[in-house]
């Protein structure tokens, strides 16, 4: 059958979104890694770029794991001794014991029951929400919630969908007590950092509501959260945006392939919730796991973060952090501040942002632009996102660069 007609459909719909300016276009593709020396971190080679190094600030592995000499030795341990991938899913014969103490040592770190890995953290949270919201469901999320959420929430149906304004209290428990009555259960979910804004949730005040109302629903209000980006790199240990706010919510979900440096996601709860998922989430059930390889290095990572070692880690990325803001500042750029070492550049142009971009990686930083429609139009922004893996010097050189671009303005 021709797919001409398809193809012309589908070619107009790419053409709007060049046109908007709202397509991602081609990827960058990195081809190499120096390591870190010197005063330097690492730096990376790009596709038609040549020999030209790049400093990378726009890297989700906060700690800088997945270049570490252990972490990538557990990894390639595991694959001599099992293989490269787990042949099934987990029910048939993909279930390893380095999945199942991998899932324990989560538990554990989080203070929980029980934990479940997946094979991403964007599969985690649709594997959580879709099982749990029934049509007996209120759904109260913030608006500003990272799109897996979204999606779940599209897929899953809920009776009732409250959007609150991004981290206002006032609106989320207006939200709830106007739809008492209106559903058995609650579910209300936050992101706990928001990956565009490096800002966190208030998340005692967010349990602190969720109890409140909790026993005028038959089944409760369920508070959830996706700390994808908050845990490993926020609080003092690491455990991310509970420890930072000092309480506890029902569910977390979490991912593997942000501070941990690896692949994968989990979610860990009460066992009941932990049991329940297991037999109810499609996206568990009918997909194979992350390798043996990829748990075992999880494994080390996590063993490295809740060490004296991890707190030095942490530590040192709360320098970079800071001496990275105070940079932007004394250089005459907004940004929102934090303790979360993902800083952005506020531009708040679309024409603007980009230049900037191009000036950025002219001058070997990689950076990333965000413009409408994935922000909000006047929120246009640079998503900077500090790592262990870089040096006092790699923080200056960066801020000598912005200083630059800002006097040709």
């Amino acid at each position: 059958m021709s797919l001409r007609k398809l193809n012309d459909a589908l070619q107009l719909e790419l053409d709007g979104l060049y046109k908007t300016g709202s397509a991602k276009g081609k990827e960058m593709v990195i081809t190499g890694v120096k390591p870190a020396g010197g005063n330097k971190g690492p730096r990376y080679y790009v596709e038609g770029k040549g020999d030209n190094e790049f400093l990378k600030m726009n890297t989700n592995s906060y700690l800088g794991m997945s270049l570490r000499k252990d972490v990538i030795e557990a990894e390639e341990k595991a694959a001599r001794e099992f293989g490269v991938g787990p042949g099934a899913v987990r029910f048939i014969s993909g279930t390893y014991k380095a999945h199942t103490v991998l899932e324990e040592k989560l538990a554990k770190f989080h203070n929980r029951e029980a934990g479940m890995i997946f094979s991403s953290a964007y599969v985690t949270s649709l594997s959580v929400l879709f099982p749990l919201i029934t049509k007996d469901t209120v759904l109260i999320s913030d608006e500003l919630n990272h799109n897996c959420i979204i999606i779940a929430i599209r897929l899953s149906k809920p009776a009732v969908k409250g959007i609150y304004n991004h981290n206002d209290m006032n609106d989320l428990e207006a939200k709830i007590f106007e739809n008492i009555g209106k559903g058995k259960r609650v579910i209300a979910i936050t992101d706990g950092i928001f990956s565009m804004r490096g800002d966190n949730a208030p998340l005692d005040k967010f349990v602190e509501i969720c109890e409140k109302y909790s026993d005028k629903f038959d089944e409760g209000i369920i508070s959830i959260i996706d700390d994808s980006h908050g845990i490993g790199a926020f609080g003092k240990t690491g455990r991310g945006t509970e420890e930072y706010c000092g309480t506890k919510v029902d569910i977390v979900i979490g991912t593997l392939g942000k501070s941990f440096g690896v692949n994968g996601g989990y979610v860990v709860a009460s066992k009941q919730i932990i049991e329940y998922l297991r037999e109810k989430a499609p996206m568990y059930i009918y997909s194979n796991p992350i390798t043996v390889s990829e748990a075992s290095a999880a494994l080390k990572a996590i063993e490295i973060l809740d060490s004296s070692e991890g707190l030095e880690i942490l530590e040192h990325l709360r320098n970079m952090t800071k001496r990275f803001e105070d940079g932007l500042k004394e250089a005459g750029y907004e940004t929102i501040e934090g303790e979360h070492p993902v800083v952005p550049i506020m531009v708040r142009d679309t024409k603007k942002t980009s230049e900037l971009v191009k000036y950025l990686i002219e001058n070997g930083i990689l950076a990333t632009g965000l413009n409408f429609p994935v922000v909000p139009k006047g929120d246009e922004e640079i998503r900077i996102q500090i790592s262990a893996d870089h040096t006092k010097y790699d923080i200056d050189y960066a801020i000598g660069v912005l200083k630059k671009f800002k006097e040709k303005q």
